[in-house]
Formats: C-alpha cells, structure tokens, sequence
C-alpha cells in the first residue's frame, strides 16, 4: 500500500473512531433515585419530553443538578456513570450505565448539600430511575458517590420533531438525537420562506412566530460538537398540530 493510500486510510479511520465514541475523563458526582411503580422515570420534567417511554428514553433516564443542566442545554445528552469508593453500596466490579438527560432536577436549600439538598449548587447530581440505579448500586443506598463522563448517544430511527402551537405561534420538540445529544441550533424552512431561525423556549422546544401552515417543512439541526444535519420535507403540507415526523439521523 502507498503512503497516500496509507495516509487516507489513517485519516478515514480516525474520523470513524472520532464519530463513534466520543471519550472523556471521568469527574465525581453523587447519585440518587426516584421511586416509580414499575422502576421508570414516566412522567414529564424540565426537557419537554412527555411520557419517556414513548420518546425512547423509558428507565435510562435521569435529572440533573444546575451545574450539569445548564439551563436546558444538556437536554438530550448522555452520560455514563459508574459507582464508586462505597464497598456497601456499590455493586462489585463497579459496573456502567448509560443514562440520558431528561429532567433537572432542582436545588433544597432548606436542607444540607450532603443531608437531602443533593442537587444544591454547585453540586453535580444525578436523580436516575430506580431501574438504572439498581444497575450500578445497592437500592437501599439513599446515595451513592458516582464517576461520570460524556459519551455519545447511540440511537434507533432519525431524529423526532413533533410540533405544537397556533397559527402564528409554530414549536416543535426535538427528541431521538444522536451523537452529542445536545441540540444547540435549529432552522425550519416553509415551501414558500427560506431557512428561519428558531430559538428555545424550553428544555428542547424550539419556537418561531410566523405562520407555516399549508406547506411542508424542512429543519436544520445544529448539536454542541458543530454538527449540522438537514432533513428536507420531513413534514407534508397537510401536518398538523400534536404530529410527530421523522427526518435525518447524526
């Protein structure tokens, strides 16, 4: 093989392992977990997500402390976290699960940081699904001391946009992100308008005051690596509000 076939190979390579695992040094951290009838964090929190089964995420997901949110920022992102330096109530060999960040999970500043304020600032916490926690810890555990680190998302399917609003009032949530998870830009383009900034209005609810009915429609999703991806006339001209629409994948 050539130095230039060598050298291409190389460089396809690194870029393949660049976009396949995204590795980062593990910080400390606590974490607890909410109790729900069948192990599952369900219902709805700080990212706009809804039923969280049926956005994917079911028992693998968590809430996190201000510090890790960052004002709805880190919605959609993953993490991988491990029990550590607890021999009571961490499970032996300090086995890993992947959890992605659904909710925030708020401060109690009428209780100390160690003693139920967990999620006081500025401390980094992790509010899991009791289903996850058992994975890595003994449930009996109020909490434990964690590692955690960034990883990449790995998803099924493209992204998900279900919109929401009224005639001059268009948002769409944005759920199923791959990769960095963390969605930091978005555009929407109508039949008859051009590329059109979105801004956020929570969690991962992107909104735009213009009125987008009768044409299909277009989005440009930017993630917190620079990533961009562009899923054209994922939504007919007949959509509707309460729809959700699948268009490309990172």
């Amino acid at each position: 093989m050539g130095i230039f076939q060598t050298t291409l190979l190389y460089f396809v390579l690194s870029n393949i392992g660049s976009i396949t695992a995204r590795q980062e040094e593990w910080k400390s951290a606590t974490a607890t977990y909410s109790k729900e009838t069948n192990g599952s964090i369900i219902t709805e929190g700080a990212c706009g997500y809804g039923d969280l089964h049926k956005k994917s995420y079911g028992k693998y997901s968590a809430g996190v402390s201000s510090m890790l949110f960052n004002r709805g920022r880190t919605c959609g992102g993953c993490f991988e976290l491990r029990c550590v330096d607890h021999i009571r109530w961490c499970l032996q060999g300090s086995p890993s699960v992947f959890v992605t960040a659904t909710d925030f999970c708020p401060p109690n500043y009428g209780l100390p940081s160690d003693y139920g304020g967990w999620c006081n600032f500025p401390q980094e916490h992790f509010e899991m699904s009791e289903a996850a926690f058992a994975e890595i810890a003994v449930t009996k555990a109020d909490i434990v001391p964690v590692q955690y680190r960034r990883v990449n998302c790995v998803r099924n399917g493209g992204l998900r946009f279900t919109v929401s609003g009224s005639s001059y009032f268009y948002q769409v949530l944005i759920t199923n992100v791959g990769l960095d998870g963390e969605v930091v830009a978005v555009k929407v383009k109508g039949s008859k308008t051009g590329w059109l900034p979105m801004v956020r209005n929570w969690g991962q609810n992107w909104q735009c005051n213009i009125n987008l009915g009768g044409q299909p429609l277009s989005f440009e999703v930017t993630i917190s690596s620079g990533r961009t991806v562009s899923s054209y006339n994922v939504a007919p001209a007949n959509w509707q509000f309460g729809q959700t629409f699948e268009g490309k994948q990172f």
